[in-house]
């Protein structure tokens, strides 16, 4: 195996990008426990997996990988581990890691399987995510954030710690995901002794089964992988299609919906919608029906379920409805696999889900609309056959349906992938195009990752990581812009103000901006107080800066500032300048210098560049777009700058720029002097 690992041991410090691990409407940290009542030990029987101890110990002697197919709530995170426990696995001194894609997932479920175990949290159970190692030396179960144990394996390749790796809601296909799965199947060659159970909601089983067989004979027995299926209860379901397409799916839905309230029997609805906006807008139609209906007839309770909604509200969806009223739920993709909704009997799918774009020529993220898989689909479906029979309305047609792609495509496939080449390159993976990924990234994103660093100083012409700025990048958890910034930070004399920066920008929601009336304007004029012609990242040091001089919430509080968002971008402060001591990069200030600070950004921040063109859009040097400031951007409301770079896009109904920085056009010849050029016009 070719690994050459350049890191030492990980600290127990690790910190990262603090912005939601996956999409934020689409995903839930909410768990709902419906046997909450009972006693520890009869709720773990009453789970779907219960039955099926026996089979999974079984297929884990007998195979090296195993893929474990069922339903959310079937109980697959919580008993695994305590059955391979019970099993003897942890007996030689060995742990069960368990990787999850969100941090608090990682922290719930340790809380959970130490409760059902009867041990203190961070002794036999526990959990490590970047800021925060809660286990000992007696930890048998230790669940953990998929970056965790990337970072492991940087310094322990085989991970010699571990006896079974158990790789949680695969079906999410995260960048992190694939990478780990392509490093475990090289792990797996190497160690036999370590077991792999890889833990999905949705069926892909026998692409991932596939690819970790390690058999190359046409000789079945000698298989290494296999497939299992933990089956929740499931009725049988009727599935109805349109007669021609629709034009407007939310109007549709909710037309369908009130339908389904009008002429069938009881039981709850679930609709499927893409976006925040769109589900509000269904709940209002719904709200504004139901006022109408007669004493007399059956009531409705229409509710938004999106994973950004407070828990109070989430809640609601798994409540049961009086007996007089259908409960409808409006959900988005967060109802397919995340959460599991009791007594929903009709299903109305629109067909469509709102997806993350890399798009390379533009180096810019979208948020695209675009037609859900066939596996989607299904899973859908399956919603309406937990209870009882049930009925499926998709606001598509039969052919429509063939036509689906079989699975959504991973995040892998469809994401900038810099940061992956990086780590995968201090991995020692030398020719990462020949990395067998579970899923092959489009060779255009893999080009353009490349490009990047390569502009970066990380890599130089060969391909590998340069001695001292390369590996210094890989060992910072920053996207690799970012993390070049803060490296030459030291080198300028500015660090103490860039990791201030650095740290506003990893939390979001600094500012509060109430939706309207008074209070809107109040926290228009707080805000106005802070803000600069330097652009954004001026403005978050500003911000910073007073709170570290008030630090109380009744200022926060007259300023519109998230003092919970102030606070944890302090703790991540803290540990950058924990990591810079651990790095050799100096800590120093500018003593308020504005131009050595605008510089160290554009150091890192340049091939994020735009210009003003004469037409009175903004244009990307690279990929010629055409971008617009985001109506959060202090520089909205003031006189357009010539030339600002960016820290991110967003692309909705136009591509818009985010953070910005003003910036002299000589500083990009100056510091970029490979990757800019003065040209005449």
């Amino acid at each position: 195996m070719n690994f050459k690992p350049i890191f030492t041991k990980p600290g127990d410090s690790m910190w990262q990008e603090d912005k939601p691990d996956i999409e934020v409407h689409s995903s839930t940290q909410f768990v709902y426990n419906a046997h909450n009542s009972l006693a520890l030990d009869m709720q773990r029987k009453r789970l779907p997996i219960y039955k099926n101890k026996s089979h999974i110990i079984y297929l884990l002697e007998k195979f090296q990988t195993l893929v474990l197919v069922g339903e959310t709530g079937s109980g697959k995170s919580t008993q695994l581990p305590q059955y391979l426990i019970e099993a003897g696995w942890g007996s030689d001194g060995k742990i069960i890691g368990i990787t999850e894609p969100r941090r608090v997932a990682a922290t719930s479920l340790a809380n959970r399987v130490a409760d059902e175990r009867n041990c203190i949290l961070g002794t036999e159970v526990g959990y490590s995510i970047r800021f925060d190692d809660c286990t000992d030396p007696t930890t048998k179960i230790k669940y953990m954030t998929e970056g965790i144990l990337l970072r492991e394996l940087m310094g322990d390749p085989l991970l010699t710690r571990y006896a079974v790796i158990v790789l949680d809601e695969v079906h999410e296909r995260t960048l992190l995901t694939d990478i780990i799965m392509g490093l475990l199947k090289k792990v797996i060659k190497k160690r036999k002794s370590l077991k792999v159970i890889v833990s999905s909601a949705t069926v892909e089983a026998t692409q991932l089964r596939d690819f970790f067989n390690l058999n190359t004979t046409k000789d079945l027995t000698k298989d290494t992988s296999t497939i299992m299926s933990v089956e929740g209860r499931q009725y049988p379901i009727n599935i109805y299609y349109v007669k021609d397409p629709v034009p407007d799916y939310v109007k549709a839905a909710v037309d369908t919906a009130l339908k389904i309230h009008e002429n069938e029997e009881e039981g709850d609805i679930l609709v499927f919608l893409t976006g925040l906006d769109e589900v509000d807008r269904a709940v209002s139609l719904l709200y504004d029906h139901s006022k109408l209906i007669k004493e007399g007839k059956q009531k409705l309770m229409p509710l938004a379920m999106y994973g950004s909604l407070p828990n109070s509200e989430q809640l609601k969806v798994f409540w049961k409805a009086p007996k007089d009223t259908r409960k409808i739920v409006v959900a988005t993709n967060i109802a397919e696999t995340s959460i599991t909704i009791p007594n929903i009997i009709y299903v109305v799918d629109c067909g469509f889900v709102k997806l993350p774009w890399f798009e390379a020529d533009a180096q810019s993220n979208s948020l695209i609309i675009c037609p859900i898989s066939k596996a989607s689909a299904d899973q859908r479906a399956g919603r309406a056959g937990r209870v009882r029979s049930g009925k499926v309305y998709r606001l598509y047609t039969e052919e429509a349906y063939n036509d689906l792609t079989t699975a959504t495509p991973p995040e892998m496939q469809r994401s900038d992938l810099s940061v992956a080449i990086l780590q995968l390159k201090a991995l020692g993976i030398d020719n990462v195009l020949r990395f067998n990924f579970p899923s092959s990234p489009p060779s255009k994103n893999l080009i353009t990752g490349l490009e990047l660093l390569y502009a970066l100083g990380a890599i130089d012409g060969d391909g590998d990581l340069t001695t001292h700025l390369g590996v210094t990048m890989a060992e910072l958890p920053l996207e690799p812009v970012f993390a070049k910034m803060l490296i030459s930070s030291g080198e300028m004399g500015c660090s103490e103000e860039i990791t201030t920066i650095l740290a506003m920008l990893q939390v979001q929601n600094v500012f509060i901006r109430p939706a309207g009336g008074q209070a809107a304007i109040k926290a228009r004029i707080a805000h106005r107080k802070f803000e600069v012609e330097e652009g954004d990242l001026i403005t978050y040091l500003n911000v910073y800066t007073a709170y570290e001089k008030y630090k109380t919430h009744s200022w926060c509080q007259s300023q519109f500032l998230n003092m919970k968002a102030l606070k944890r971008a302090t703790e991540i402060r803290t540990q950058m300048k924990r990591m810079m001591k651990k790095l050799n990069i100096p800590l120093l200030s500018c003593n308020g210098n504005l131009t050595v600070i605008l510089r160290c950004i554009t150091s890192g921040l340049f091939p994020k560049a735009a210009y003003l063109h004469y037409t009175g859009v903004y244009k990307s040097v690279r990929g010629n777009k055409d971008l617009y400031i985001h109506q959060n951007s202090c520089l909205y409301t003031l006189q357009q700058p010539q030339w600002i770079l960016f820290s991110e896009i967003l692309q909705t109904n136009k591509i818009y720029m985010r953070e910005l920085t003003v910036i002299q056009p000589e500083w990009l010849l100056e510091l970029a002097p490979h990757f800019y050029e003065r040209t005449s016009i």
